[in-house]
């Protein structure tokens, strides 16, 4: 049988919680989503996990077989993802980096200063929230806030952006030089715990539409969106317009990489994202 582990790892959170509506909030899913993963799970067990109680869920006697086993599992997959990436040689090293942010000229002066090294980069989602602790890359270029604790890592503020008020074209805004939230009216904004972008408007945007889909709902006038003014993926519709917003604090884009870290070009990318990325 061919697990997915993704599945058991939403298992181990919602056996955790034993309410699906925290699990999916932990697990930045909707509720639905989560119902469905699980179900998923069980069909590929051929058993039921769960039952649902009006206090909640709790494990079935297979479920509660199952927990210890699937803990152990996702044990062994990260413990044998680390032992890898742990004998990779020192010459090489894992760039990542998150929605439109662009590290070329970062990237591209490593490799002349290293000729040697093998650089790679790695575009991620929101989504991957372990890819510094379990060495899929050794350094993160992204925008706070993060969707995962920062303890064990170096976190270094490479440059802050202003806010942009994103609108339909035919909003009565458009064409404003800058504008405020005064400005805007009565229109509450739901900031994301994962990433810098605010969503407001009429119609709620839910965790499992895509960027570009909430976009889309900006552009059909059912939702307004804040973004940090270097993300220009708005910019790519003439539907659409960025306006300077005035009086939010400037979002921060940050390099990650862990403490400790003996890889030396880790150390290197650091020193030369601090003075090649300006956001400009």
């Amino acid at each position: 049988m061919d697990l997915d582990l993704r599945l058991v790892r939403y298992f181990t959170v919602v056996a955790d919680e034993l309410n699906f509506g925290r699990a999916a909030t932990a697990l930045h899913l909707a509720q639905p989503s989560l119902s469905r993963q699980i179900q998923r799970l069980e069909d590929q067990l051929g058993v039921r996990l769960f039952d649902r109680t009006p206090q909640g869920s709790r494990l079935t006697e297979a479920g509660l077989a199952f927990l210890p086993r699937a803990r152990a599992l996702l044990d062994a997959a990260r413990e044998a993802g680390l032992a890898a990436r742990s004998a990779a040689p020192p010459h090489a090293i894992a760039i990542g980096y998150v929605g439109d942010l662009i590290i070329t000229p970062a990237v591209r002066e490593l490799r002349r200063r290293y000729p040697g090294a093998k650089v790679g980069t790695r575009h991620l989602t929101w989504r991957d929230t372990h890819v510094l602790p379990e060495r899929r890359v050794d350094a993160l270029v992204a925008r706070l806030p993060l969707p995962f604790p920062t303890d064990h890592l170096r976190v270094s503020v490479l440059y802050e952006e202003p806010r942009v008020l994103v609108i339909p074209a035919s909003h009565r805004l458009a064409g404003k030089d800058s504008v405020a939230l005064d400005d805007i009216g009565d229109e509450e904004f739901v900031p994301c715990a994962s990433s810098p972008t605010m969503w407001g408007g009429p119609h709620a945007v839910g965790f499992e539409d895509s960027f570009e889909d909430k976009l889309e709902f900006v552009a059909e006038g059912r939702a307004l969106a804040i973004l940090p003014a270097g993300d220009r993926r708005s910019t790519l519709r003439a539907d659409l317009t960025a306006i300077p917003l005035d009086g939010m604090d400037p979002c921060q884009v940050v390099l990650l990489t862990r403490l400790g870290d003996p890889n030396p070009l880790a150390t290197a990318f650091h020193d030369i994202a601090a003075a090649c990325l300006s956001g400009s």
